[in-house]
């Protein structure tokens, strides 16, 4: 595996080795001891989840408060999505910061989000299917979110806002300077 740094700590971008050939293609999607060894990551993680999603659908940002906060491994199997991480750690150098990148079924990358960071995605193909591994089981009670809008990060989710399609309840996020204590 190839690993690129980002500008914020922790996160990282994974490239897998493909092999190919006249018939298709093989690739190891995740391997416990060589992502902790190839990362330094000490992430061992518990859940997979999977989502399915048409183009222009908006995920996001999500976050596990405090002690049910969640690091996410998280690639696309289907279709390509613009996947973005923010540094919701306080005290961090790039607290409020956010980093993205576009993940697909054909660039085979993952991404690597720490516990303490905001996740979203929106898809920019017709549809995909997003699968990510969490280092901690989901727990409802400690849900969070910062709005996918706030004017203070000026994420560029790269559709126009008018093609967006988000639920009622990421429309209700605060923004993060009205988010209070996420517990990072």
């Amino acid at each position: 595996m190839n690993i690129q740094l980002t500008p914020l700590e922790g996160c990282i971008i994974i490239k897998p080795a493909v092999f190919g050939d006249e018939r298709g293609h093989f690739f190891e999607s995740f391997n416990q001891k060589k992502f902790n060894e190839e990362t330094g990551h000490d992430s061992v993680f518990v859940q997979d989840n999977q989502s399915y999603s048409t183009k222009g659908v908006l995920r996001g940002l999500h976050l596990q408060k405090g002690g049910s906060s969640q690091a996410k491994l998280v690639r696309v199997v289907k279709g390509e999505v613009l996947d973005v991480a923010v540094d919701l750690r306080a005290g961090s150098k790039t607290f409020g910061q956010h980093f993205g990148v576009r993940l697909s079924a054909e660039n085979n990358l993952q991404f690597l989000i720490p516990r303490g960071f905001g996740h979203g995605f929106v898809v920019l193909s017709n549809d995909a299917i997003f699968i990510y591994k969490c280092d901690n089981y989901y727990d409802k009670a400690a849900e969070g979110g910062v709005h996918y809008a706030d004017p203070d990060l000026a994420i560029d989710w790269i559709l126009p806002h008018d093609q967006l399609i988000v639920s009622a309840k990421d429309v209700e996020l605060p923004t993060l300077a009205n988010a209070g204590d996420l517990g990072f």
